[in-house]
Formats: structure tokens, C-alpha cells, sequence
């Protein structure tokens, strides 16, 4: 009987692992089951372009896996049983069973408890909401306000994106503390032009009490017109993991070893948003795509090594940029030190947006073409998998 690996979820992390596992293990052996509640690759980190208005490519995920062997389940997961290793979808099928789990579902939009998010503002982080907001702009003829709230990379992206591709549209950007805080000095000097040359009204250290129909209103009695409310203030992940008593952290996050391993469950790995995983600085890594390709890169070896009998290599885990658009021809690259905080120095300016670009270029190419490199032999299970770890 083959070695069942099931994939829950076919983003960046997931679809990368899915893609590098069928490169390397021996379809003799294994088989490969993702699950997606969608057909298609959605690029995430793009979805502002989308929003903008800007056409985003979306592979069908039935393309990218071809010729793989990898299996596609489009379905919705509801729930994950550890103790019975099977994964419960809203099917057909209804349950799935695995050997090994690939826990990839990353994460949504945070409400973070304040009244009238979900009734009247936009997620940018999901695609349903990021095309409705792009409808809602495109009936627009003329005029309009658009608040963002949120100044992380998310919400300043989204803000100069739409100012940018908008024009003649009013873009607030409501931060809860100081415009590009975890900035240096230099980058938050060009964010300010960015935003400035781009007609973003920034309000500064200002909490949001509630999101209404066509009004933001701040803890300090502060109102804000806006005839469309984009909500990027913080990211959470689904409570399915912790529902199937796997051990996670405060925030949902499975915690995992350093092979991104399940502490509690040593069949489950956790990649990308879904795992909180410590990285080589002893800090958890940030919900980011970097942090999707090193944990995934860490899972892939460790499923091999341990299926197959080989060594375990340790891949890095670090963190060490912060790449941000400030629309199509602007953007910052911001170097991170080893304890998570901004590098004097920075990089500015159309170098920087073509940085980005390129990265999220190499991201779709390498997510689009699984079977690039395919070893010409495959590794074969070892006749007891686990040998390595005495398990």
C-alpha cells in the first residue's frame, strides 16, 4: 500500500511542497493528494494589483499539477482528526485519510473584534473580496474615498496601489501608531514622499472603534468618510487545527520543531502562515512568503529524509528583508537584522519596485512549474520510514 501525503491548502507554501515532493519521492511508493478549495493558484501577495484593477494571472491548479501524479481534491476543509489521521472536507467524499499531513491553510483577515469590519469592509487578502472592491471602483465614474485601515506592508501597498492606478479617488491610510514605524529613518523619510507624491492622507496614531457603511470612526472621535473601507490591520489563521487538538499557539499557529514537525502529532507538518515556527534568530518567523518558501523548503527535507532513511539537512530559517510596492514604479526593500528590526540602510525608489516585481515573478514561475528539474531517479520509502529519528 503507497504512503498517502494529503496537502491542505495550494498557495505559495503548499503548492511548492506538493510540486517538490512529487519531484523527489517515487511514485511507487507515494501518493500525493492536495486540497484547495479553489481551482486556481491565487497569487496573494498581488491582490492589491487585483483590486487596483490590474489583471492578476491565476493558474488553474489542474495545469500546474499536471503530469505530476499529484492528485487535486477541490474541496473546503472543515476539520483535521490527528488521532484517526483523516481530514474531514465539505464534499462529496467527506473524509480523506493521510500517513502524512501537510498542514498549508494559511491565513485571513483579522477583524480583531471591532464592530462593522465584516458587515462593511473589504479583505485584501481574499480574492472574492479584492474583485468586489475592484467592481465597486470600476462603477465609480468619477470621485469617491477609499480608507485603508492598517499601515502594515499589506495596507501601505494597498493604499499607494490604488492611489496610483485611482487617480482622482481620495486614499486615507489610517495607522494605528507612526506612518512605516518598523521602518529606518531613511525608508520612512521615502515612504512619506511616496505617499505624498501619490496624494495618500495619512492619519497617524489613530485606532479604529468601528467600520459603518460610509464612515471609519477612530477611538478618538475622529470620523472618516469613505465610500469604501479596505480592513488590512492584522492576519489570523482558521481554528482548525486547534478544534482537531493539535497543539497551537495564542494565535492558532501549530507549533512545530525545528523540521516543521507537530510537537504534539509527529505525522503533521505545518508550513508557511500555519506554523509557528522559531526561526535561526530564536524569534517566530513573521506570516510572510519568505517564511512560506523556508518552512516549506525545512518540511520538504524532512518528509524525505524521514520517509526515505536519509539525513536531515537543515535548511535556513531566517527573515532578513521587508520588500514593499509603493505602486508599479516605487517601492522599498528594507534589510531586517538578526533581531528583527530595520538595517540603517535601504533601497528606494523604481530599483526597488523591480526587486519586488522579480520576486514575485520567480514565485509564480517556480509555483507554475512543478516538475522543472525532476530528478531522473526518485528516491524510494525506506522499508521503515521514521528510521532516522528512532520513531
Amino acid at each position: 500500500m503507497k504512503h498517502r501525503i494529503v496537502i491542505l491548502g495550494a498557495g505559495y507554501a503548499g503548492a511548492y511542497v506538493a510540486g517538490n515532493l512529487a519531484r523527489r519521492l517515487s511514485p511507487k511508493d507515494i501518493e500525493i493528494t492536495v486540497v484547495n478549495a479553489v481551482p486556481d493558484f491565487v497569487q496573494r501577495m498581488r491582490l492589491h494589483q487585483l483590486a487596483a484593477g490590474q489583471d492578476i494571472e491565476a493558474p488553474k491548479l489542474a495545469d500546474v499539477f499536471a503530469g505530476t501524479g499529484i492528485r487535486l481534491r477541490l474541496a473546503r476543509v472543515t476539520g483535521v482528526d490527528p488521532e484517526r489521521q483523516v481530514v474531514a472536507t465539505a464534499d462529496v467524499g467527506g473524509e480523506l485519510g493521510y500517513d502524512t499531513l501537510v498542514y498549508a491553510l494559511g491565513s485571513h483577515g483579522d477583524d480583531c473584534g471591532v464592530p462593522g469590519v465584516a458587515e462593511h469592509a473589504f479583505d485584501i487578502a481574499a480574492r472574492p473580496s479584492a474583485r468586489r472592491l475592484r467592481k465597486l471602483l470600476d462603477r465609480w465614474a468619477e470621485g469617491g474615498s477609499v480608507v485603508v485601515v492598517g499601515d502594515g506592508l499589506t495596507g501601505i501597498e494597498t493604499a499607494t496601489e490604488l492611489a496610483e492606478s485611482r487617480p482622482g479617488r481620495s486614499v486615507t491610510l489610517v495607522a494605528r501608531g507612526e506612518l512605516g514605524a518598523r521602518l529606518s529613518a531613511g525608508a520612512r523619510s521615502h515612504l512619506r514622499r511616496a505617499c505624498d507624491r501619490l496624494r495618500v492622507i495619512v492619519l497617524e496614531h489613530a485606532g479604529v472603534e468601528a467600520v459603518e457603511a460610509t464612515r471609519v470612526r477612530c477611538a478618538d472621535g475622529t470620523a472618516v468618510t469613505s465610500d469604501a473601507t479596505v480592513w488590512t490591520a492584522g492576519f489570523t489563521v482558521d481554528p482548525i487545527a486547534a478544534a482537531g487538538g493539535l497543539e497551537v499557539a495564542a494565535n492558532g499557529q501549530i507549533i512545530v520543531d525545528r523540521t516543521m514537525r507537530s510537537v504534539s502529532h509527529p505525522n503533521v507538518y505545518a508550513i508557511g502562515d500555519s506554523a509557528h515556527a522559531i526561526g535561526d534568530n530564536g524569534l517566530p518567523l513573521p506570516m510572510s512568503c519568505a517564511s512560506a518558501g523556508h518552512t516549506g523548503r525545512q518540511a520538504v527535507e524532512a518528509i524525505v529524509g524521514r520517509l526515505t532513511g536519509r539525513a536531515i539537512a537543515n535548511t535556513k530559517l531566517v527573515y532578513t528583508y521587508n520588500h514593499i510596492s509603493l505602486g508599479r514604479r516605487d517601492g522599498i526593500l528594507q534589510p531586517i537584522d538578526d533581531e528583527a528590526q530595520a538595517k540603517p540602510t535601504y533601497v528606494g525608489g523604481l530599483k526597488a519596485a523591480r526587486v519586488k516585481t522579480a520576486i514575485l515573478t520567480t514565485a509564480l514561475w517556480a509555483t507554475s512549474h512543478p516538475t522543472f528539474g525532476v530528478p531522473k531517479r526518485k528516491h524510494r520509502l525506506a522499508a521503515t520510514p521514521d528510521a532516522v529519528d528512532g520513531i
